[in-house]
């Protein structure tokens, strides 16, 4: 058997998997994420990341009944900044990722210092709230003491894999997103720029996400149920272990997570960097990704859920009657700002042509539309770069119910592919730890529906995409001064 355990922003999920990527087993353990002031979004490693893993272990190992366990991949949310002591014990909440928006200062400070071109250049990636350098230099600025005695710069899948093996080592793709301190070009750390931004900090061992890189030692075993000796690989961020389970490898792929938040990856041969986008190394040796992120998506969904009172069947079916335009409404659905390809934290939420006529209904398919064009938007930009999607693929709980599927792929298109197992990232991470120890996965989690664009709907949103382009920039000083009166009301 294989153990895939993934650390994600609202709760962790693991699978018992045999060699043939069939699930044996599930585990899940929802948990929250602590907001302690506007823009800042933490997670307790020790109460959510270690906490949960235990829990999860512990019950595949139980489920496993005996039967051997070859080897254990772990994911997690990222980037992220946790810093740690000499021993890997936290020294804070860790700092999530771009939705993490607190080194605004630090990251113009950088550009100003480094040159946003030249970052582009020799990171792969622009200076945006996604990256961890600035973070780290907010670190060093407003918690000076925490900073005294970090040693380790872990994330999630890292954290992990230092509690349970000791080893502290952290996989190129995750490197790659620590601008500006990794050279993508060199695909090895950048030690000059690193020390300008966090001076004197041991830096990690880099490996791949299929490598072994350590067994689990007595002390873990005790407290997780695991055996002793266990494999463990480097692990990788969720979004690229979720598109390993799904087959997403060859150049051209695209994988679309539907989630709390929507993140794109698409599989590349070279680095394409652009200003709009993520360019990161890929989960295997000799492979990039370009990535896309939208800050929230079935986060607006979950909030119109509560506002209105509903559950998310009566308003899928609602939604579903509407038709294409939801009668005249438009969204943007920058409701915690936008990542890619804007890179704005103060864009806000915008919902154009509200009548006294509209319904629920109405606005829940606009918001799915909203998010649709979000799902074109960053499309374009890959194509942009010089990525064109050649194949989608669709993960998540957004898949379930088929409408949000089927009106992004109206929008752009373009087909879907679903697998027959969405269960996320533990998939991913068992098949990583199956390619670690020499199995095959060609044949794991197959292609089992295609969604196919509406040709009619698609010309129908085409004026639409317009207009949603033209929304923001014309509402763009609107929803900046607005979004300085909320940070001002919260301070």
């Amino acid at each position: 058997m294989l153990l895939g355990i993934d650390i994600g922003t609202s709760g962790s999920k693991g699978v018992l998997v045999d060699h043939e990527g069939l699930v044996a087993m599930r585990a899940e353990r929802p948990h929250r994420v602590s907001t302690p002031r506007p823009g800042w979004f933490e997670h307790d490693a020790e109460q959510v990341w270690w906490a949960d893993f235990v829990t999860i272990a512990r019950e595949l190992v139980a489920a496993a009944g005996g039967k051997p366990i070859d080897a254990l991949a772990v994911s997690g949310i990222g980037p992220c900044l946790l810093p740690a002591d000499a021993a890997g014990r936290p020294l804070r909440p860790a700092i999530l990722y771009g939705v993490d928006t607190r080194a605004g200062v630090e990251i113009a400070e950088l550009e100003a210092e480094l040159g946003p071109e030249t970052v582009l250049e020799r990171a792969g990636s622009p200076l945006t709230s996604q990256a961890v350098g600035p973070k780290l230099r907010w670190l060093i600025r407003h918690e000076p003491a925490v900073w005294k005695d970090t040693r380790m710069l872990l994330m999630a899948s890292s954290f992990l894999v230092h509690r349970l093996t000791g080893r502290y080592v952290l996989d190129h793709q995750s490197a790659s997103q620590c601008v500006p301190m990794y050279d993508l070009m060199a695909r090895d750390w950048a030690r000059d720029w690193a020390e300008s931004v966090a001076p004197g900090l041991p830096l990690p061992e880099l490996a791949w996400p299929t490598e072994i890189v350590g067994r689990v030692t007595a002390a873990a075993a005790a407290v997780t149920g695991l055996p002793a000796g266990l494999p463990v690989t480097t692990g990788t961020i969720d979004a690229w272990a979720e598109a390993a389970g799904v087959g997403v490898r060859d150049p051209g792929d695209v994988m679309i997570m539907y989630g709390t938040t929507l993140f794109l990856t698409q599989v590349l041969t070279a680095p394409r960097p652009h200003p709009g986008l993520w360019s990161t190394c890929g989960t295997w040796p000799g492979t990039y990704t370009s990535a896309a992120g939208m800050a929230t998506s079935g986060a607006v969904t979950d909030w119109l859920r509560t506002l209105t009172g509903s559950d998310y069947t009566e308003l899928v079916e609602e939604a579903a009657l509407v038709p294409p335009g939801s009668r005249g409404l438009l969204v943007l659905p920058y409701f915690a700002g936008e990542r890619t390809p804007l890179f704005d934290p103060d864009a806000r939420g915008m919902i154009a042509g509200l009548t006294l006529n509209h319904t629920r209904a109405d606005l829940y398919r606009a918001v799915l539309e909203g998010i649709g064009h979000g799902v074109r938007h960053n499309l374009e930009a890959m194509t942009a770069a010089g990525g064109r999607a050649r194949r989608l693929v669709a993960v998540g709980g957004g898949t379930k119910g088929g409408l949000w599927t089927r009106i992004v792929s109206d929008i752009t298109g373009l087909p879907q592919q679903l697998p027959a197992d969405t269960v996320g990232a533990a998939l991913g991470d068992a098949l990583l730890a199956a390619e670690a120890i020499g199995l095959g996965t060609a044949h794991w989690n197959p292609v089992i529906d295609t969604i196919q664009p509406d040709p009619a709907h698609t010309a129908r949103y085409e004026p639409y995409h317009r207009h949603y382009r033209a929304l923001y920039e014309s509402t763009r000083a609107t929803a900046h001064f607005l979004a300085a009166e909320q940070h001002r009301a919260a301070h």
